[in-house]
Parts: structure tokens; C-alpha cells; sequence
């Protein structure tokens, strides 16, 4: 622990980007590991490559169980069930078949959701979404409606013309899902002048959808931004206020 700034060694910057360029590193060996023909050369990097990490991830799950003060708080913590998926895969293989076991190898993806830790920008994303969680849940709402309208609307222009296409709402709904998000499969579309006109609105509609949350989303960033600005400068006027010696000296 560092006297001067109470932030725990295994926290400070160079071991945090340190560690997230190993949960990189992991996902990419990984990556690599599903490719066929492997040469035997590139698969015992691979392995021993496995071996090293999952030894360094280890040192730090036990470090940080160590310097916690409620060890068994951060053992069944979020994070803490993370750091254990990590590495929990590589040492079940060592007594279970993985063969019988593939799926437990998946979890080693897992690792990436350890970069959580390190990223403040991901603190803000999260409380950015929670701020603007009311407005997100109108327009998901409301997205959900619109959807069922677009199916209604063209299965009624579309129906009696592709009938073996736009068999019932539900085929529609596919089709509303595709044109609103202006993905646009081409797998089904309207051959009437109505159902091509209403295409066309939905198609613009769409346009907007895109647009409605990543200016709530954006807009909420910006409140948290300046949220944590304030924060920072309040607790440095009162460490200043605290530390001065004229404060010293009014007592």
C-alpha cells in the first residue's frame, strides 16, 4: 500500500494497463487457437502462452483477495467472480477432459470483461445509461410499438400480393425490423405502389430512430462529465481548506 496516496500497488496505472493488455493478448491467442492446421510449434505458444497468463491472472486474484478487507465480500463480489472465471477454465482442464468440457472453454472470454476494471470511460458509459434510463425505456417502448405498426401497415399493402411471403404479422414484423434498424436484407420486400410508398416513411422514420438514443446517450455523457468535474473540484477545495495553514491558525 502506498502511504502517500492510499491507492493499493496492484491498482496503480502500469499494473492496470498492464493486466488489460494481457486480457487482450489472452482473447487473441484464443482467437488464434480455434484456426486449422495449426503448426505444432504455434500450438505449444499458444499453450505455454495460456500458461503464463493464467499464472499472472492467478498472482493477481490472490493479491487482491489479500489486500482486501472483506475478503469474503470481494471473493462473491462482481468483479471478483470475474477474476475466478478467468482462470477457473484452465485448471478444471487440467482434471476434466475438456473435449467433454467445450463449453467451459468459452469462458475465458470472460477476461475481457476485467478491461470494466480499468476504464473509467466505461464508469461513465454505465451511469450516463442510468441517468437517461427513463428516457431510454420511453423510446424503447415506444420503438417496440412503432415495430408492430410498420408490420401492420405493410402486411396490409403486401398480403394479397406475396401472399407466400407476407404470410401473417409476425413475417411482417421481420420485415419492420430489417427496414427500421436500415439493415435491409433484401430477403423481403414490397412490389406495390402502397407498400413501396409506406416503405419509404418507415425507411425516414428509421433514420430518426437511430439518432433519438444517440442524442439522449450523448447528452447524458455530457451531464456525467461535467457531474464528476464538479465532484473532483469540490474535493480539492476541501483538501485545500483542510491542509491550509490559515485553517490551522482560525482554530
Amino acid at each position: 500500500m502506498d502511504k502517500k496516496n492510499q491507492v493499493p500497488i496492484i491498482d496503480r496505472p502500469f499494473i492496470a494497463w498492464s493486466i488489460a493488455g494481457l486480457i487482450l493478448f489472452s482473447v487473441v491467442t484464443f482467437s488464434i487457437g480455434t484456426l486449422p492446421n495449426l503448426s505444432p510449434t504455434t500450438k505449444a505458444f499458444l499453450y505455454y502462452s495460456e500458461i503464463v497468463v493464467v499464472g499472472l491472472f492467478s498472482i493477481e486474484y490472490l493479491c487482491r483477495i489479500y489486500i482486501s478487507t472483506q475478503k469474503l465480500r470481494f471473493i462473491f463480489s462482481f468483479y471478483g467472480l470475474i477474476d475466478l472465471l478467468a482462470i477457473l477454465p484452465f485448471y478444471l482442464g487440467l482434471f476434466i477432459d475438456l473435449r467433454a468440457l467445450r463449453l467451459v472453454r468459452l469462458l475465458r472470454l470472460l477476461r475481457i470483461l476485467k478491461l470494466a476494471r480499468y476504464n473509467l470511460a466505461i464508469f461513465r458509459f454505465v451511469r450516463a445509461i442510468y441517468l437517461a434510463k427513463e428516457e431510454l425505456i420511453i423510446f424503447t417502448i415506444a420503438s417496440f410499438v412503432l415495430l408492430f405498426l410498420a408490420a401492420v401497415g405493410i402486411y396490409h399493402f403486401e398480403h394479397e400480393a406475396q401472399p407466400e411471403v407476407f404470410r401473417s404479422i409476425l413475417d411482417a414484423l421481420w420485415w419492420a425490423v430489417a427496414t427500421l434498424t436500415t439493415v435491409g436484407y433484401g430477403d423481403i420486400y414490397p412490389i406495390t405502389g402502397g407498400g413501396r410508398l409506406f416503405t419509404f416513411g418507415i425507411l425516414m422514420i428509421g433514420l430518426g430512430m437511430i439518432a433519438v438514443p444517440t442524442g439522449i446517450i450523448a447528452s447524458s455523457l455530457s451531464d456525467v462529465r461535467r457531474q464528476l468535474e464538479e465532484e473532483r473540484l469540490r474535493k480539492e477545495v476541501e483538501i485545500n481548506s483542510t491542509l491550509s495553514p490559515e485553517s490551522d491558525t482560525k482554530h
